[in-house]
């Protein structure tokens, strides 16, 4: 975005105290945000001129990759291994226009509160519940995941998984470790041939779904979608007739009310004696209590977790009964693979992860455009061209109401609105518009009238 150089001085009578510049090689951004918290500005530009007002905070050792994405579009970072609490985020989330997590770090009410200059989230990580999503939008907050990048390496963690248990290969290797040589064939089982059923077939359920079939698996998959499968999956109708007629049943559901202990002691008394349960997909899917009576009685011949209802803040602490009661009686039966939520862990799938939700954040904050978002309408224009000189970028977010978008072109008519687009999701709306042919005082006044509007929830100008 281009334009012949322009300049607004920084406002002396605004109690907002933003600024906006606009020159040939570089942009700018004007913001505004009202709500019943915060009256305040969070001045922004796109290119060279005082990028460095713009700070992210990135937790949970979000991939370098994504640091040096930030870094080249001039942003300051400030990276962090672990987790942060709640009281960590209020007292020092403030200074942020943007953070990055992943599963563990918790975006309450309170925090968002206290964000006072945040404009966007992102999850590097498939899942969302993490995040108040409704609070973010209704401040005004977009929240990006990554639904796609991570979906192979879980999905090949799954077939690693159905072989071990199937030939009870940790068990094995841990006897080993201790000295103790147990060459057995008695209950190991090759999987060809037998019935693979997956609860969930999004993105990964479909890919584990192939990867099945050409290991000779018979595929069956339940969904509260009707969906077309591949290859010779079968789709079932209900979740008791594929926990019937499988070996093995694998979970891929995100967290959800309907889900939580979606599979409990009437579930588990369905499956097939002698079958594996494999969950991958969120800790309260599973009642573990259950599971681990399941498995004691011998009704199931073994069982992978890779998450948990409770889970450690960092590497190093302790997976114990003080975290979730369960934990020893867990640890202690046979056949039980026990992962620390690796399903995504791979080095290819965090660079992935790093390079989609790192370049969502990036169109947002200098393009406004909120295509993948949750929580949020989806709303994006095309370039302005370099050549098209002075124009300006009007992005605003406000409550779904009556009478905005005639209010907020009232104030636009004045110019040449060379492109709009406006939509809604739930008690939020967006709009987007560019318009030509706009001068400093121009840009104050529009600006101005637009963050005092009634329905007002954030307002950024771009150029």
């Amino acid at each position: 975005m281009a334009s012949n150089a322009i300049q607004i001085p920084r406002s002396t009578t605004s109690p907002l105290q933003a600024a906006v510049s606009l020159s040939p090689s570089a942009g700018g951004s004007f913001s505004a945000r009202r709500d019943s918290v915060h009256a305040h500005a969070v001045g922004k530009v796109l290119h060279p001129i005082a990028q460095d007002e713009i700070k992210l905070l990135l937790l949970e050792n979000i991939s370098q990759d994504a640091v040096r994405a930030f870094e080249k579009q001039g942003f300051q970072v400030d990276h962090f291994t672990k987790a942060w609490s709640e009281e960590e985020l209020i007292a020092k989330i403030g200074q942020y226009h943007a953070i990055g997590i992943r599963s563990k770090t918790k975006i309450t009410e309170p925090v968002l509160k206290a964000a006072s200059k945040l404009l966007v989230i992102g999850c590097f990580c498939i899942g969302t519940n993490q995040v108040d999503l409704v609070t973010a939008a209704r401040a005004g907050i977009p929240v990006f995941n990554s639904p796609f990048s991570n979906s192979r390496s879980v999905a090949e963690l799954v077939m690693a998984e159905i072989i071990s248990l199937s030939r009870q290969l940790f068990d094995r290797a841990y006897e080993m470790r201790t000295g103790v040589w147990n060459k057995v064939s008695k209950n190991c089982y090759e999987i060809r041939g037998k019935t693979l059923g997956i609860v969930g077939y999004g993105h990964i359920g479909s890919q584990l779904s192939v990867l099945a079939e050409s290991f000779g698996m018979r595929v069956l998959f339940y969904d509260v979608l009707i969906l077309m499968p591949l290859g010779s999956a079968r789709q079932v109708e209900t979740l008791d007739e594929l926990l019937s007629q499988s070996d093995f049943v694998t979970l891929h559901v995100p967290e959800l009310p309907e889900t939580t202990n979606m599979i409990s002691a009437p579930q588990l008394a369905a499956m097939k004696k002698g079958a594996y349960l494999i969950n991958n997909a969120r800790g309260r899917v599973v009642d573990i209590p259950a599971l681990v009576d399941a498995v004691k009685s011998g009704h199931l011949a073994g069982a992978a977790l890779d998450v948990y209802p409770s889970e450690p803040g960092s590497n190093g602490s302790a997976f114990d009964d003080k975290l979730n009661s369960f934990a020893t009686g867990l640890r202690s039966l046979p056949n039980i693979i026990l992962t620390p939520h690796i399903g995504g862990s791979t080095e290819e799938a965090q660079r992935m992860i790093g390079d989609e939700v790192a370049s969502a954040l990036t169109r947002y904050l200098n393009y406004g455009s909120t295509i993948g978002a949750v929580n949020f309408p989806e709303v994006d224009l095309r370039a302005i061209a370099a050549e098209q000189a002075n124009q300006v970028r009007v992005c605003h977010v406000h409550v779904n109401q009556p009478g905005v978008l005639r209010e907020v072109n009232d104030i636009l008519s004045p110019f040449n609105v060379e492109k709009q687009y406006t939509d809604s999701k739930g008690a939020v709306a967006y709009l987007m518009a560019d318009i030509a042919d706009v001068t400093p005082r121009d840009v104050q006044s529009i600006y101005d009238r637009i963050s005092q509007t009634r329905a007002n929830i954030l307002t950024r100008l771009l150029a």
